[in-house]
């Protein structure tokens, strides 16, 4: 059978288990000590020792015995899912891949790689959710292996927003009101290659009983107290997080993006002096994580155009600074460039991406053109116009080490994201 099951009533001690043991009392005094045995039947006792009691001059041990903690039972309503799962299944576990090319399943990919089972059925065309409205609905997920992953009897999302994976975004468009169905969905529509620690593995497959319970229309941003508002952002901007970590840097933008779009938008509640500041704040960290992400998906205007809001904010915000500052190097704007990260070395005089790219800038204005550090062997014969630089092989071996240095610094601190 799949998934936790009860376990049985305990009918007195197991086969292994040892009978209780007589109470034993070591006598202590000038004479040679005496065991005296007590009847079984005294009782069962609590652990308890009591070393040297004055009065009785002994000490007695009480021996525990043996136990059996009954297991809770799983609740009703994962019962009532691992017996559909059997339903489908068998017995055996494992067996996802026969689900892919069995009949009475409905395709949502064309691909074949997310695939929908009709449970019960919902209210009509009518109840069908639309992008950008908001869902709410009741899930549990399993791996291959019958392990329970995901649980939620209120999960609420808004659609085509990334706020969850791919399979429930185009499983609950496909699906009514009131509907219960199965969602089978292989590793491309789930957790990818990374999957997610620490319970489900790269490239799993689950399947997920899914009931729409509501679909309403997402709230008025205009109407939200600059609390809620912040709360909603901080949300977006953490589900951007996570899709920058799994380097899914085109989601992640959009979550950084709708994040700031929250914070933007006008209430009619107007902001304490602190809600106006934690705003501010929220905003550089969106626009700053923007960035971030566009810097990764090589938009480099749209780069620029987040560090000059971020400025527009916090002038001395040394991120913005010094991405800014880079790419205006790189474009050739040389003198814009220098005075932005001479403005970040002051604010940061320690960091070293920013002394790198200041020392490369200043080389370029003197029309000194860098050499390349070796990058193997063939390099280590150099030009005639870099040879006084590059003198001896250890020399070759220590600027080698001082260039991928300064490049791990420097794209550490680009991508850094709050």
């Amino acid at each position: 059978m799949i998934g936790p099951q009860p376990s049985a009533q305990p009918q007195g001690p197991s086969p292994g288990a040892k009978a209780l043991e007589p109470l034993e009392v070591a006598e202590e005094g000038g004479g040679a000590s005496q065991r005296a045995k007590q009847p079984a039947s005294a009782g069962p006792a609590a652990a308890l020792e009591l070393e040297g009691s004055p009065c009785l001059g002994r000490v007695v041990r009480f021996l525990l015995p043996h136990t059996a903690i009954e297991a809770p039972l799983p609740q009703e309503e994962e019962q009532q899912f691992y017996r559909g799962l059997e339903r489908l299944l068998g017995p055996k576990q494992g067996c996802f891949r026969q689900l892919f090319a069995a009949t009475g399943w409905a395709d949502v990919t064309e691909d074949r790689f997310l695939r929908k089972l009709l449970v019960r059925e919902g209210q009509g065309e009518a109840g069908r959710p639309q992008p950008g409205q908001e869902v709410t609905v009741k899930l549990l997920g399993v791996l291959e292996d019958g392990s329970l992953v995901e649980k939620d009897p209120m999960l609420t999302f808004t659609l085509e927003q990334g706020d969850v994976i791919q399979a429930l975004e185009l499983g609950v468009q496909s699906m009514q009101l009131g509907e219960v169905s199965f969602l089978l969905t292989s590793f491309q529509y789930a957790y990818g290659h990374l999957g997610r620690d620490p319970d489900i593995p790269s490239d799993a497959s689950l399947l997920y009983e899914v009931t729409l319970l509501q679909i309403r229309d997402s709230p008025d941003l205009g109407l939200l107290s600059p609390s809620t508002r912040i709360s909603l952002s901080k949300q977006k901007r953490e589900r951007g997080n996570f899709h920058f970590e799994r380097e899914e840097y085109q989601w992640a933008m959009q979550s950084y993006q709708l994040a700031l779009g929250i914070l933007d938008s006008p209430g009619a509640v107007p902001p304490s002096p602190e809600e106006e500041e934690e705003l501010k704040e929220h905003q550089v960290k969106c626009l700053n994580n923007c960035a971030a992400a566009q810097l990764k998906l090589q938009l480099f205007e749209e780069v620029l155009a987040s560090c000059s809001a971020v400025l527009h904010i916090d002038p001395d915000n040394v991120k913005a600074l010094y991405r800014k500052g880079k790419l205006l190097s790189e474009r050739g704007e040389d003198q814009e460039a220098m005075k932005i990260l001479k403005r970040a070395l002051q604010l940061e005089p320690t960091t070293k991406a920013i002394h790198a790219e200041l020392s490369k800038l200043a080389k370029h204005q003197k029309g000194q053109a860098e050499c390349p550090a070796p990058t193997d062997v063939g390099d280590l014969v150099q030009p005639a116009a870099c040879q006084s630089r590059w003198v001896t092989p250890w020399k070759l071996l220590f600027g080698a080490v001082a260039v991928a240095l300064g490049s791990m610094v420097t794209s550490i601190f680009l991508t850094t994201r709050s």
